[in-house]
């Protein structure tokens, strides 16, 4: 009973209030799991010895699995649901699929929808806070993040693509095709895969003996209008490139609405590569050269994580990134003579 209301029962929170640690570390000494130094752990013990606290039996988990997003906004999203739908019916399971919304209003009613569905896990494309994560252990229910976008702590799980190297392949075949003037349009410096992306580009550049050359790289929103804009502004200078890596396929359809505004032929003056290999690229014309993100591949990565985390399987690897290709198709060739 807690010593202000000794009608009530003690609560880990309680507890963790009174020990002066968080609610997870109450959890994990309460659970017989490690990561807890020892002097906290025989401290916590003997609060629970002394409000003589016993462990509820938590409710039944659900038949389900959670996939949460922050706005399913294109066909990338599209390929991700596959992904994990087809790991959750290999294991019998339904998906309930949550978005925050363009303003994230719904982020607080989620994690307590979340909590009271009891899911065997949750895949998440949204990057959660720190709080969200602790909510989420504190009720035993096992996460991966899919595609962070920015630093996760070292014991948080995730499944991403190796972006650098998409990068530096992408424009390693510019080089290769004989381009010298290879602009990029990215996206947010704070997400980090646009990041690695962006290095890889400059790392093939360096190692051709080029440098990077600031007024070729545009920064703008992963859309389709972001590309537009940013290549209609390459595109009017009288020394343009003869090259655009775009960060993101979206962007490198924006590309080619900029070209064709302006009268650039494809890929005869401007060669256009992007990146994720959507199934629309197979369609435009001409079908454009992209890195392969195996979307579908690492959803269904990510599923299984969670999946095992939730049988209490400890992972070989916290964070796995699956291997991106280069698809060549028909917006890329020689520079114009």
């Amino acid at each position: 009973m807690s010593a202000g209301d000794p009608s009530r029962p003690v609560t880990i929170s309680y507890i963790a209030e009174t020990a002066g640690v968080s609610v997870p570390t109450v959890s994990k000494v309460i659970n017989g799991r490690s990561g807890v130094a020892a002097d906290t752990r025989a401290r916590v013990e003997a609060l629970i010895s002394a409000y003589g606290y016993r462990k509820s039996t938590p409710p039944a988990r659900s038949n389900t699995l959670e996939l949460v997003f922050e706005q399913i906004e294109s066909l990338w999203g599209v390929e991700i649901i596959r992904g994990v739908q087809q790991a959750a019916r290999r294991h019998r399971l339904g998906v309930v699929l949550s978005e925050f919304g363009p303003d994230g209003s719904t982020i607080r009613y989620w994690i307590d929808g979340a909590v009271s569905r009891r899911p065997v896990c949750v895949v998440t494309v949204a990057q959660l806070s720190r709080q969200e994560r602790d909510q989420l252990r504190a009720q035993g229910i096992p996460f991966v993040v899919f595609d962070p976008t920015s630093e996760l702590p070292d014991d948080v799980p995730f499944v991403g693509a190796t972006n650098w190297s998409g990068g530096r392949a992408a424009t390693r075949h510019l080089i290769d095709l004989g381009h010298r003037r290879i602009a990029m349009v990215g996206g947010p410096d704070r997400v980090l895969f646009c990041s690695a992306r962006f290095d890889g580009y400059r790392s093939a550049l360096e190692a051709a003996g080029l440098s990077v050359d600031p007024a070729l790289v545009v920064r703008t929103d992963l859309t389709q209008e972001g590309g537009r804009e940013a290549a209609r502004d390459l595109l009017a200078r009288p020394d343009r490139p003869t090259a655009v890596f775009a960060c993101n396929d979206l962007q490198a359809l924006g590309v080619y609405q900029a070209a064709r505004e302006v009268g650039l032929r494809i890929p005869d003056e401007l060669s256009v590569v992007g990146f994720d290999d959507l199934p629309v690229t197979e369609l435009v014309d001409p079908p454009l050269t992209t890195v392969h993100q195996p979307l579908a591949e690492m959803a269904v990565a990510a599923t299984e994580m969670a999946l095992a985390l939730g049988r209490g399987e400890s992972p070989a690897q916290i964070g796995v990134e699956l291997a991106t290709t280069l698809t060549v198709r028909s917006s890329t060739g020689p520079p114009a003579r």
